[in-house]
């Protein structure tokens, strides 16, 4: 998998600097970290991205909509969370891949390839 620009949607700087890190190790080249939904859906509007990586609870707000939007706008994504699963998210977001806080980069590498079967 090759991933130059990703979007990392994350409310907590310490979290999203860790997966940028981890990013960067699996060897991703950009990394654009918004810490809300409104910066975020400005980022998708200006730049392109290979996929978005997308904190579940963002505090007073859930990221289910801007993943729909993320997906009309044809960029693959995932979600980030402290849940271990998706049976709770919405139906039609239930098959998205799940990276579950705290996570590593054998983590990161399992997330990538659930978010690209094709590639592995």
């Amino acid at each position: 998998m090759v991933a130059r620009r990703v979007l990392v949607l994350e409310d907590s700087l310490i979290i999203a600097m860790e997966a940028e890190d981890i990013l960067r190790a699996v060897g991703v080249e950009t990394i654009d970290i918004c810490n809300s939904v409104e910066q975020a859906n400005e980022a998708i509007l200006v730049d392109s991205y290979d996929f978005a990586l997308l904190d579940v609870n963002l505090g007073e707000v859930m990221s289910f909509d801007f993943a729909r939007r993320v997906a009309v706008a044809g960029i693959p994504f995932g979600f980030v969370s402290g849940y271990s699963d998706t049976l709770d998210f919405p139906e039609d977001l239930q098959d998205r891949p799940l990276l579950v806080k705290p996570f590593d980069e054998d983590a990161m590498r399992d997330f990538l390839r659930r978010l690209f079967p094709s590639e592995t």
